[in-house]
């Protein structure tokens, strides 16, 4: 059996999940009716889409079995992937990354970054991120009652606070955010180079270029931390090493570049995402105004409801069974998150923007060994952002139409424009 075409197609094309409603309907009629099938969309080879919360643990829990490097760990068209494989020596992926690599490889890289980033080693970040949202809190009210809350607060604010804590100045964050954009968002016209709708093909040189400009200058910057290191994340890369060698080069680069983008672009798409829902909710906006307890739960619900990262891939290295289904060695796994949560079957309601659910079981940041590194950054930049809002304002609603990234991969909210009365 093989997933309906039309819902195939739909779960690979970016305009679905800037549509929301219609990657919603598809992956519910999946969940439904095929919750574990596979997927051949035109142009990509065959894999399994894995819509379940259940099954999708299930997997994370088993990274002997299911590989993340082994084949894409992004969804590709097939020429894009052999064009990948042809660059790269063989390798399934543009980078080597603590995202695209298993096994001791994958906890070496993780180690380096891991201790700096834990509950107790975040907490002491505070007081420093708490200045930075202050500032972004104070420049929002500054601008009047209105502004594009996600180009003017949300792409911005963690991005400031992560390069603050690698080490990259505040004059380069909009050379940062601009690759950001273009290596997570090609398909988008508003948010590439070109400004234009572009093939597979066109996406894939595109994001290779972003790449090697974000390469460019991560390499400039090792040479400068390796002759004077610092107390920067930046530095901790730098200076790395496993089994006493320094990372390769393609381990290096890849790393800065994981950090560089990731690390700030999913917390821009939840922190939006947020604003958004409470713009809709202004009974909601209101309780938290009177319980600051509830922002914990606004940013896990805003993560659950958002869930910037929609995929990752994985490959099973042997033959195995997952919810019943017999999959083969190799076989190629699609792990939707999004789908995920929005599980019928775990969340009530999952269709509604709640603060009342107990331990939210979102899937937002992963789940098993390859769980978000800097889920505990995040989580921290998001509650004090909240807090310092709070401080601030009284009302808040919607001020025209807002509009999300066109991506299959990692997106959210491009504009959400807002009205607001300071407090």
């Amino acid at each position: 059996m093989t997933l309906h075409q039309s819902l195939a197609e739909t779960i690979v094309d970016g305009t679905a999940y800037a549509d929301g409603d219609r990657i919603d309907e598809a992956f519910r009629q999946i969940r439904a009716e095929a919750p574990l099938d596979v997927a051949v969309p035109e142009g990509y080879d065959p894999f399994w889409v894995v819509s379940r919360h259940a099954d999708i643990k299930e997997i994370e829990r088993q990274p002997e079995l299911f590989h993340n490097g082994d084949r894409a760990t992004v969804v590709q068209p097939k020429a894009n992937a052999a064009k990948i494989r042809e660059m790269t020596g063989g390798e399934a992926n543009m980078t080597r990354s603590v995202v695209t690599v298993d096994g001791k490889e994958h906890k070496d890289l993780r180690a380096i970054l891991f201790p700096h980033l834990t509950p107790r080693s975040v907490r002491p970040m505070e007081d420093k991120v708490r200045a930075i949202a202050s500032e972004f809190a104070d420049q929002m009210l500054a601008h009047g009652d209105e502004c594009d809350f996600a180009k003017q607060v949300a792409f911005l604010y963690p991005l400031r606070v992560l390069m603050a804590f690698m080490g990259v100045p505040p004059e380069d964050e909009p050379m940062m955010l601009r690759l950001t954009q273009e290596i997570f968002s090609g398909n988008d016209p508003e948010l590439n180079r070109s400004g234009r709708q572009l093939t597979q093909e066109e996406v894939l040189q595109a994001t290779l270029t972003s790449i090697a400009e974000m390469e460019k200058y991560f390499g400039a910057v090792t040479e400068r931390l390796r002759q004077a290191p610092d107390d920067g994340l930046n530095s901790l890369i730098a200076n790395a090493r496993i089994d006493d060698d320094y990372l390769t080069r393609r381990q290096l680069l890849s790393y800065y570049v994981t950090v560089a983008t990731a690390g700030h672009d999913t917390t821009s798409n939840a922190t939006a995402g947020m604003m958004w829902a409470l713009a809709e909710r202004p009974h909601l906006f209101e309780q938290i105004r009177h319980d600051r307890s509830l922002i914990p739960a606004l940013v896990d619900e805003g993560v659950r409801w958002v869930t910037p990262v929609k995929h990752f891939m994985r490959a099973a290295t042997a033959d195995c069974e997952v919810a019943g289904q017999k999959i083969g060695k190799g076989d190629w796994m699609m792990l939707c998150y999004s789908s995920a949560n929005r599980d019928e079957l775990v969340f009530d309601d999952p269709y509604e923007f709640r603060l009342d659910r107990k331990d939210n079981a979102q899937l937002g940041f992963g789940y098993g060994i390859h769980v978000c590194l800097g889920q505990h950054l995040a989580r921290l930049e998001m509650r004090v952002l909240w807090e310092e809002l709070f401080d601030r304002l009284a009302t808040v609603e919607l001020a025209g139409a807002p509009a999300r990234t066109i991506s299959n991969f990692v997106c959210g909210p491009k504009r959400v424009p807002i009205r607001f009365r300071a407090c």
